[in-house]
């Protein structure tokens, strides 16, 4: 889904990437949209298995591809600058994304079929990225949301539940390989500006994963007093402070 600028035709778009089970028709997901295109352009989308799109969430992984084809897609409209924001899982996947489609290394083109001229590739790198309580590592079960987590996408039980109750369709294979970690890809991101975003009651991921990702690279770090998980916990003056940065660095 695409949202212009309040301002009109904006120089700069914003990729907003969910967390798991969310999707573009989340409340909490429309209200970031909102918030962003008040300064820029903004593309919307659900991931593999979320929403109404098709194909199963691999949670991470191939979620990479889906991000670059949406950033393909803001610079198709037009927009000289395309930054990415991503919540939870949607921010391990703009940092590797971030790592892995970089301007200075030839992995910056995907191909597009919907784009003007048939087979057209576009430059998928991000010009600026930002990771709102986003993982540092894989496999982390040291709270009980992440337990939770865990069960729901490793035992088809919770794959049910999954599919059921919280509209995601997952893969039931196992990652091989194992991606690149968020914390493994932090390095790999300059000169790209970086800033990690982390609530101080985050209940799924305690404060050690951002400063563990800020520390593994030149990342701005940004510790929210107060503030829990993603989407849905960000509020409207950080949100601001959000599409501020991204639309300046």
């Amino acid at each position: 889904m695409y949202e212009p600028s309040e301002r009109g035709t904006a120089a700069t778009a914003v990729v907003a990437a969910h967390g798991f089970t969310g999707s573009v028709d989340r409340p909490a997901v429309r209200r970031a949209a909102r918030a962003f295109a008040r300064r820029a352009a903004v593309v919307t989308f659900s991931f593999r298995g979320h929403g109404g799109s098709g194909g199963r969430s691999t949670v991470g992984d191939r979620e990479v591809l889906d991000l670059a084809a949406a950033v393909a897609w803001a610079r198709e409209l037009g927009h000289a600058r395309v930054v990415t924001v991503g919540f939870s899982m949607g921010g391990s996947v703009v940092l590797r994304h971030a790592a892995l489609h970089r301007e200075h290394t030839g992995r910056t083109e995907a191909h597009v079929p919907g784009a003007r001229g048939a087979g057209t590739h576009i430059a998928t790198h991000t010009d600026a990225v930002a990771a709102v309580s986003a993982p540092a590592r894989w496999f982390y079960r040291g709270t009980a949301p992440m337990r939770r987590l865990h069960w729901v996408v490793t035992r088809p039980a919770g794959r049910l539940v999954g599919r059921y109750g919280l509209g995601t369709r997952i893969d039931p294979r196992d990652w091989d390989p194992v991606p690149l970690s968020p914390v493994e890809a932090v390095p790999l991101i300059a000169p790209t500006p970086l800033l990690i975003v982390h609530g101080d009651r985050d209940p799924y991921f305690p404060v050690d994963h951002p400063r563990m990702l800020a520390a593994a690279g030149d990342a701005e770090l940004w510790l929210e007093h107060g503030m829990g998980h993603a989407e849905n916990a960000a509020d409207d003056a950080l949100l601001a402070r959000l599409a501020d940065w991204l639309t300046r660095a």
